[in-house]
């Protein structure tokens, strides 16, 4: 019944943008090659779903906001974590918008990709993606005849993946998400800039960075990261676990030190060190900003939820097509993105409602005892 009302939303919200190919689509599976999704949705011919993709008319960044609604509305708390990230998707030849020889990892190494740039959204309730932009290098910006070819208009400028990042937090608060914390890795958390455009805006944060970052201490000095962790003694780590992963639980041990000579308007600042428990030389940094009555179990909470956002690419590629796509032009790369968002979206949506009644049963179960 539940699951018949889920396709309901499905209908109510997306069908009204993309129209009866997109649910059929949907419904019957992940989009992988057009012969494959042709064959699935009854059509003789790819043409129908290249048409979707590619000249139909419907807003994907409508769809995108009512994906971001949607995910609100099924598994939003305010203690929900807001997650930047990106990830490559390989391709061949030269005509994919954004494509070029470029790390990534996905693959580990240098290869012919484009990269995309997410923004996930996680609570105890579950996690998903809610937006999505396509990252396009100045070898393409540069050549504004190729980038009209691949359908990337000449509005579109050169944007890094911070720059990104910061638009889909904008967008995100904009549309009133509640969250209470934003995460990142590395790439995005050594990016000064970054950090301060966040304190700004007073949000709240728990951003990776680089060994060799430096901070302004509580008395007023720079020291590296790594210098000031190390300076610590041994009882100021804390042995905690940052959630269940495939393995079982994520163990390490953790420790944070106070920094900056003042805390203005209730936040505070912190430098946290994540050490191997197996390996006491392998270290993770994370600089930190949040409210004066932050824990270092919270802040342990924030950093263990960017692994939300490796989940939701797994399982948007494994389940929801979202690596499988052969289109070329900019528009279409949005649309199915937006369209695999919405995918797993609805396998959120429906998780999360399996474990509401699976608690309820257990709870009914457990009162006749």
């Amino acid at each position: 019944m539940w699951r018949a009302g889920c396709l309901e939303i499905g209908h109510v919200r997306f069908g009204r943008r993309s129209g009866e190919t997109h649910r059929r689509q949907r419904r019957q599976g992940a989009p992988d090659r057009p012969h494959t999704v042709a064959e699935q949705v009854g059509q003789l011919r790819p043409d129908g779903v290249q048409r979707l993709l590619n000249h139909s008319e419907w807003d994907a960044d409508a769809v995108r906001d009512d994906v971001r609604d949607f995910v609100v509305e099924s598994i939003g708390a305010r203690d929900g974590v807001l997650i930047g990230d990106d990830t490559g998707f390989l391709k061949k030849g030269i005509k994919s918008a954004g494509v070029q020889r470029q790390y990534t990892g996905t693959a580990g190494r240098t290869e012919n990709s484009q990269i995309g740039t997410f923004l996930a959204y996680s609570s105890s309730r579950g996690r998903a993606l809610i937006d999505r932009e396509l990252y396009v290098p100045v070898s393409w910006t540069d050549d504004r005849e190729r980038c009209r070819a691949a359908g990337i208009g000449d509005e579109v400028p050169f944007a890094t993946k911070n720059e990104h990042f910061k638009w889909m937090l904008q967008r995100a608060v904009d549309a009133g998400v509640p969250f209470a914390w934003v995460t990142a890795d590395e790439a995005f958390g050594q990016v000064r800039h970054l950090r301060s455009w966040l304190e700004e805006r007073a949000v709240a944060h728990v951003l990776a960075t680089k060994v060799n970052d430096t901070v302004v201490t509580a008395h007023g000095t720079d020291v590296q990261v790594d210098q000031l962790i190390a300076a610590l003694p041994r009882q100021a780590f804390k042995r905690l676990s940052a959630g269940r992963g495939a393995h079982g639980e994520r163990i390490y041990d953790w420790a944070r030190v106070a920094i900056r000579p003042r805390w203005e308007n209730g936040s505070g600042h912190w430098v946290l060190a994540r050490r191997s428990v197996g390996d006491p030389t392998k270290l993770a940094y994370y600089i930190c900003y949040g409210p004066v009555t932050t824990r270092l179990k919270d802040l342990v909470k924030v950093a263990a939820a960017r692994w939300a956002v490796e989940e939701c690419f797994q399982s948007a590629k494994s389940e929801c097509g979202l690596d499988h796509y052969q289109v070329r032009l900019y528009r279409a790369w949005y649309r199915h993105i937006t369209l695999s968002m919405a995918a797993l979206a609805y396998l959120t949506a429906l998780r999360a409602h399996e474990a509401v009644r699976g608690e309820a049963t257990a709870k009914a179960t457990s009162s006749y005892r």
